[in-house]
């Protein structure tokens, strides 16, 4: 399948003709079962591809939570997935235990989100690409395994800032958490939670304490973090929408800060088309969403290459810019 198109006036507005190629036909193969000795069930993951093209890049797409049945799983966020596979990359999706797919025993001691065994779950994929490709036929011989990027959205960002250098300490043991993957050279966060301590609310406080101790200060890896500026998230901060930032904050550069205007904790509509939960539904927010976390992955795993220059000229151009962004 293509890229399901958002109006051509949104991506018009933002870019030129040819600052980003046309969509290429995108193969989509799931579920794909990974044995997972210890984990509660096998790992499932779905796999989207170009299906044409070699030595293509991998993103590992970590879901968030949310009301939806299946957006928290392989299945969801469909808009990002489509549109990085039509453009060149692999993206892969675990369903992780913390979806509402799956029902699992509400007395484990990770539940219900499971923030170790999801980082966990992205190592595991690394570990089993050659299994994943076998899986995928068509996929054989086709990866870039020295070009692997993590992207995630709302808990996903959380899963995605440890795997790029984010620290905490273990609620259950008191131990400090380092789950940092070498093999992952750039990360983009979607409306990620902040740093902990007093800028969490008490519910959050009280019932995800692993929130309360996450620390930015070792997060090296280079990452785009995207931040809605109507983002509020009252449930878990008192912060208000600056919570979202603080990965790029607080932690150390090379990093970049995308603040879209007017946008909530969907960004637009991210996590599915047309999902009942997004609160900001906004076409032309996600076409900027999926051209600018495309256009920076690129250019990370390909120094030199021209799509985050030409995309940060073409998102300051115009009467009414859909956001900014600041870098150090």
């Amino acid at each position: 399948m293509s890229d399901p198109t958002y109006p051509a006036d949104a991506a018009s507005s933002l870019y030129t003709h040819d600052a980003i190629s046309p969509p290429a036909a995108v193969l989509s193969v799931g579920p794909v079962v990974l044995p997972a000795p210890g984990r509660a069930v096998d790992l499932e993951v779905r796999v989207s591809a170009p299906v044409t093209g070699s030595d293509l890049p991998v993103i590992l797409l970590s879901h968030g939570q949310g009301f939806s049945n299946h957006l928290s799983s392989l299945n969801g966020y469909a808009p990002l997935v489509n549109f990085w596979a039509a453009h060149g990359f692999v993206v892969i999706q675990p369903t992780h235990l913390s979806s509402r797919t799956l029902s699992l025993d509400p007395g484990d001691p990770e539940a219900p989100l499971y923030w170790r065994s999801r980082a966990e779950d992205m190592t595991r994929i690394l570990d089993e690409l050659d299994a994943v490709e076998a899986a995928v036929p068509q996929l054989l011989g086709r990866l870039d395994r020295s070009k692997v990027a993590v992207a995630g959205h709302s808990m996903g960002g959380h899963t995605a800032s440890l795997l790029l250098g984010a620290r905490l300490t273990d609620p259950l043991d008191g131990k400090e958490v380092n789950l940092a993957e070498q093999r992952i050279k750039g990360g983009v966060l979607l409306a990620a939670p902040g740093r902990g301590g007093d800028a969490l609310s008490e519910f959050t406080a009280e019932n995800y304490s692993f929130f309360s101790t996450t620390d930015f200060s070792e997060m090296t890896t280079p990452t785009l973090v995207v931040a809605g500026d109507k983002d509020a998230s009252a449930h878990l901060t008192v912060r208000g929408p600056e919570w979202h930032a603080d990965p790029y904050v607080l932690s150390p550069g090379p990093k970049s800060l995308l603040t879209l205007f007017d946008a909530e904790h969907g960004l637009g509509g991210i996590s599915g088309y047309d999902v009942a939960e997004t609160t900001d539904e906004n076409p032309e927010r996600v076409a900027a969403v999926q051209r600018l976390t495309w256009a920076y992955l690129r250019s990370e795993l390909y120094p030199g290459d021209s799509a985050w220059q030409a995309a940060l000229d073409a998102l300051a151009a115009g009467p009414s810019p859909l956001g900014r962004v600041e870098s150090k």
